[in-house]
């Protein structure tokens, strides 16, 4: 198992989503993010789509779409998506209907994220944001297969805004058992510690979203 001492400041790093979806988050705080995330040397940030356009050079642009509840009409999830790209963002983190999840409705998860799949088509990674925190471990499985079939890239813990809470390893070994290689893992939500994060990439997180990153990248060797 990984721990914080095997790996590097930099390896890190290069699989962090460096964060900022906070309702009030204003301008200002969009520019410090990227001058941060650009210190760090992060892969990308994630900004809601309404900062967008963002310029932001030698850094992937991610955003969400139907953030955070997933309650949003397929449809507008594909449009906010499809604007999203048009707008320059090169990753969209979806939402899913967990309450459809949960009464095990996976046609409509399916159709779902085909929708934002076909919206977006292959100009930029599609990933999948499941709340594994609010799902049983047999709907946790069968959500990652549905968004595999989907064509999603990658499957995403969570939000981090649901009560339920946020990654765990426990989610992401599932997770990455049940897509195998195939598609990548995201872990966000709740992560504030470099042995949390290592914990997580341990377990097969292949990419991770934090707001907190300078302090869990504190906690690696440089």
């Amino acid at each position: 198992m990984a721990d914080s001492a095997s790996l590097s400041r930099a390896e890190v790093a290069a699989i962090i989503d460096h964060t900022l979806l906070a309702p009030d988050a204003t301008s200002a705080e969009v520019t410090a993010l990227v001058e941060e995330a650009r210190a760090l040397g992060v892969y990308a940030i994630c900004v809601s789509p309404s900062m967008l356009p963002v310029r932001a050079p030698g850094l992937a642009v991610a955003t969400v779409a139907g953030f955070p509840s997933g309650k949003h009409h397929s449809l507008v999830k594909g449009a906010e998506a499809r604007l999203a790209v048009d707008q320059g963002a090169a990753e969209v983190d979806m939402v899913i209907d967990v309450g459809a999840a949960l009464e095990g409705e996976y046609n409509a998860v399916l159709a779902d994220i085909v929708t934002v799949r076909e919206a977006i088509a292959d100009r930029a990674v599609l990933k999948v944001i499941i709340e594994s925190a609010a799902l049983p471990d047999n709907a946790i499985v069968e959500v990652c297969r549905v968004a595999e079939r989907a064509g999603a890239d990658f499957v995403k813990t969570s939000t981090g805004f649901h009560p339920a809470g946020g990654a765990s390893a426990h989610a992401v070994r599932l997770m990455a058992e049940t897509v195998g290689g195939r598609l990548g893992i995201k872990a966000s939500g709740g992560i504030r510690t470099a042995a949390a994060a290592a914990e997580l990439i341990a377990a097969g997180a292949t990419r991770l979203g934090l707001s907190k990153s300078r302090a869990v990248l504190e906690g690696f060797p440089a």
